[in-house]
C-alpha cells in the first residue's frame, strides 16, 4: 500500500474525494478479499481496534456510525451512513492518517460496502466450506446478493447457483446477469427449499424480518453465509438451522451481541451459547477450525464491521493515489 501521508496531484495537502464511480473503477473483488482477510486477521492478533455500529435517529431518518484503526495499516477510519424511507441509504468513509491524524480521503461507500460484505462471506467460505463445494443456493436477488456470488466464485469452483426470491422477474433478471458476470450457471428457482436442499453453500441475502431458511432443508456438509440481518428484531435463519451448526462464526462477537437477530431465539431456548460462537479472524489465524468433519454444517453470521470497510477503503485509496484518480479538495 502506498504511504497514507502521500497525496496525488502535485503533493497537495488537501483531501482526496472519491465518488461511487471512482470506487467502482478502482475496487476489484480480489482487492476486497485480500483486505477483509487482512483486517480480520489483525483483529484476531489484537493489532486493530473496532468499534461496533451505533445508531441515532429522528422521526424520519437514522444515522449509523462505526469506526476502526489498525496501526500496521497506517490508517484510521469510519463508516457513516444514513437511512430513510424517502431517500434510501447514503454511505461515506473518511480515512485518516494513522500517525498524524490528518484527514486523507472522503470516499462514497455504497459499492465499497457491497464488496466488503461479499468479501467477508468469501473469506468465511474459504476457511469454512468444504474444499469440494460446487453447488450454491441463494436467497435474495438484490445488490448485496450480487457480490456474494462474485466472492464465492473467487474462492470455490462453483458449478451452479440456484437463486430464489419472491419476485419471479427479479430472480430471472439476476440469474441472467450473474451467469454472464461470474461465468457460471445461475438459475432461478420457484420455491425457497430448492435454494437450500442438496447445496454445498447456502447464502441468505434478504431484507426479511422473518426466517427464510428452514433448518430441515439443509444437507449435511453445508456451509451457510447469513448476511441480511443486523438488527436484533430481524432473523433470516430459524432456530433449527442454528441448532444444527457444528461451527458458528461471526466477524465480531461484540457486534453480534448487539445485532445478531438470527441468534436471539436459539439463545433464549438454550440451543446456543455465546461460548459456542467464534470470530472469523480466530479461524483465519488457526486458533479454531473452520470445520472439523466433512459432514459438519457450518455458519458464518455476517454483521459487517468497520475494520472490513476501513481495510478495503485503504486499498482503494492507495490505488487511487497510484492511478491519479479522484479530486483534491483544499482542507
Amino acid at each position: 500500500m502506498a504511504s497514507p501521508s502521500s497525496h496525488p496531484a502535485n503533493g497537495s495537502p488537501g483531501v482526496l474525494l472519491l465518488t461511487e464511480e471512482d470506487v467502482r473503477r478502482l475496487l476489484t473483488m480480489d482487492m476486497a478479499l485480500e483486505a477483509v482477510e487482512q483486517g480480520l486477521r489483525k483483529m484476531a492478533l489484537e493489532e486493530a481496534m473496532n468499534t461496533p455500529r451505533a445508531r441515532v435517529q429522528t422521526d424520519h431518518a437514522m444515522l449509523h456510525i462505526m469506526s476502526a484503526a489498525a496501526k500496521t495499516l497506517g490508517i484510521m477510519g469510519a463508516k457513516l451512513y444514513s437511512t430513510s424511507r424517502r431517500s434510501g441509504a447514503r454511505f461515506l468513509v473518511p480515512l485518516f492518517d494513522g500517525k498524524t491524524g490528518a484527514l486523507l480521503c472522503l470516499m462514497q461507500a455504497d459499492y465499497l460496502g457491497q464488496m466488503r460484505t461479499g468479501a467477508a462471506s468469501g473469506i468465511a467460505t474459504h476457511y469454512m466450506a468444504r474444499p469440494d463445494a460446487t453447488e450454491v443456493g441463494l436467497f435474495g436477488s438484490g445488490k448485496q446478493a450480487r457480490t456474494q456470488v462474485q466472492a464465492i466464485c473467487r474462492v470455490r469452483h462453483i458449478r451452479q447457483v440456484q437463486v430464489y426470491s419472491p419476485n419471479e422477474e427479479h430472480r430471472r433478471a439476476f440469474a441472467a446477469e450473474m451467469s454472464e458476470l461470474c461465468q457460471t450457471e445461475v438459475v432461478p428457482v420457484s420455491r425457497p427449499e430448492m435454494a437450500a436442499e442438496k447445496k454445498d453453500i447456502v447464502i441468505t441475502a434478504t431484507t426479511s424480518r422473518e426466517p427464510v431458511l428452514t433448518g430441515h432443508w439443509i444437507s449435511q456438509g453445508t456451509h451457510i453465509n447469513a448476511i441480511g440481518s443486523n438488527f436484533l428484531s430481524k432473523a433470516e435463519l430459524d432456530s433449527v438451522t442454528v441448532r444444527r451448526c457444528a461451527v458458528i462464526a461471526v466477524d465480531s462477537k461484540e457486534q453480534a451481541r448487539l445485532e445478531a437477530g438470527d441468534f436471539q431465539q436459539p439463545l433464549e431456548d438454550g440451543s446456543l451459547r455465546w461460548t459456542d460462537v467464534r470470530e472469523l479472524g480466530q479461524i483465519i489465524v488457526g486458533r479454531y477450525p473452520g470445520r472439523k468433519h466433512p459432514q459438519d454444517i457450518t455458519l458464518f453470521k455476517s454483521l459487517g464491521i468497520a475494520i472490513e470497510d476501513v481495510a478495503v477503503a485503504g486499498r482503494v485509496y492507495a490505488r487511487a493515489q497510484a492511478e491519479g484518480v479522484g479530486k483534491i479538495m483544499d482542507w
